[in-house]
């Protein structure tokens, strides 16, 4: 019943039975097999009811599929695809090395459960049955690796599951939604795993945005575009350990000022992902909290010679700081990234960001020596007073005490808070004298 439960032709067993009379035992035939396949019938045949409750019969789910898909394919190679798009995640979603994949019939024979070559690692929640034509019944897993019409079937089958994806964020934008809370962070993996289709998926991805001011990924890289401001030539995004770092952190400032719009990325997965997103619609992404902040033509000409003209003017200042904190910073310069606060830490353009030196931290990994970029904002009082400031040993607090809150403001942890509450309470010290 395992594995010919939906081949047309009936398996007979005989069955013995009991005869009232004296007890003797004859044989019955009894036909164990269904012989009905659903994903052989035409597609107008069956009904919403009966492909959900096939869902429940492959899946193992007792909740409603959001989506599926059945088509049949015919010529150089033949077969047939029943894919679901489940309504809830499974518990084991982020163990990649989780059993998964579609289930494999050849000509209405079962094969195997979890045939995972049909389908790429972040499509992993798909569930539903592939049925071919031209495979082998004692197909096995190493054969399946090495058979080049399993390379033609995952990529028709991953684009088929893609625009079924696209048809449901188009037409079905709750059921989308719904989609994205529970596989979201999955579907993002793809970029990095599927060059072929990483557009594809990118039209795929939802954000939080400084737009919507809510911490809801709701936001597509399209919508994003269709807002971009007159002469905007990148989408800039953020990426923090949680929401309120990421909307609240100093380097938002002069974008919050200038009414451009910054994608707010806090999932584990997104500096990774957007390592491997370089570019959507012609546009590049760009970290505002790495390297030089450039906005093109966004920024006037004045501007660019008004802060070139301030940073020779505070070049003395700029040495000082660089001096105090020679063991901690790689630089010390004016920014173009403040309005408000006093100063920010920057990651330079090629080292690796500082969501994923925590992530990998955390995971015990060996991290790459590097030092952040310090950046001041002239116009600042507190900077003003530190220029001013002739006490070198005053001076040296002072900067520490700016490096370390501009650290905190970006959820990092201080190397030594014990020095950053003994200089602080120095400070308020001699202040209340």
């Amino acid at each position: 019943k395992k594995y010919s439960d939906h081949i047309a032709i009936p398996v007979v067993m005989q069955k013995p039975v009991t005869v009232d009379d004296d007890s003797a035992k004859a044989a019955e035939d009894e036909v164990i097999n269904t012989a009905t396949a659903l994903w052989t019938r035409s597609r107008s045949d069956v009904t919403d009811e009966e492909y959900k409750e096939f869902y429940k019969h492959v899946s193992h789910d007792y909740a409603e599929p959001l989506t599926w898909s059945h088509n049949r394919v015919e010529g150089n190679l033949d077969y047939t695809s029943l894919l679901y798009v489940p309504s809830r995640a499974p518990f084991d979603l982020y163990n990649r090395d989780a059993s998964r994949g579609v289930k494999l019939y050849v000509q209405r024979t079962f094969i195997m459960d979890d045939a995972e070559q049909f389908l790429p690692l972040y499509l992993r929640f798909i569930k539903g049955v592939v049925d071919s034509n031209d495979l082998s019944l004692n197909v096995s897993r190493e054969i399946l690796q090495k058979d080049p019409n399993i390379d033609t079937m995952r990529g028709a089958l991953t684009k088929r599951v893609l625009d079924m994806l696209s048809k449901m964020a188009s037409g079905e934008p709750e059921n989308y939604s719904k989609f994205w809370k529970e596989f979201g962070q999955v579907l993002k993996e793809g970029p990095a795993e599927d060059f072929a289709n990483r557009e594809k998926i990118a039209k795929l991805l939802r954000f939080a945005t400084t737009h919507t001011g809510d911490a809801e990924q709701s936001q597509s890289l399209e919508d994003y575009v269709a807002r971009m401001k007159e002469g905007q030539e990148k989408i800039y995004y953020i990426a923090a350990e949680n929401f309120n770092t990421a909307k609240n952190s100093p380097h938002l400032e002069v974008f919050r000022k200038k009414g451009i719009e910054v994608l707010l990325l806090t999932d584990r997965v997104d500096e990774w992902l957007m390592s491997h997103l370089s570019e959507f619609d012609g546009k590049s992404l760009q970290d505002v909290g790495k390297g030089e902040l450039d906005l093109g033509k966004l920024d006037t000409e004045e501007e660019k010679q008004a802060k070139e003209k301030v940073a020779e003017q505070l070049k003395p200042l700029l040495e000082r700081v660089k001096i105090a904190l020679t063991e901690q910073v790689a630089e010390v310069r004016i920014t173009d990234r403040l309005t408000d606060s006093p100063a920010c830490v920057v990651v330079a353009e090629h080292d690796m960001g500082a969501q994923m030196r925590r992530i990998l931290e955390q995971a015990g990994q060996k991290l790459p020596d590097s030092k952040p970029i310090f950046e001041l904002n002239p116009d600042h009082p507190l900077v003003k007073k530190l220029e001013q400031e002739a006490n070198e040993e005053r001076f040296g607090d002072l900067a520490h005490i700016l490096f370390d809150q501009a650290n905190l403001a970006e959820g990092a942890q201080l190397q030594d808070p014990a020095a950053y509450v003994q200089r602080l309470n120095k400070l308020l010290l001699e202040l209340s004298h």
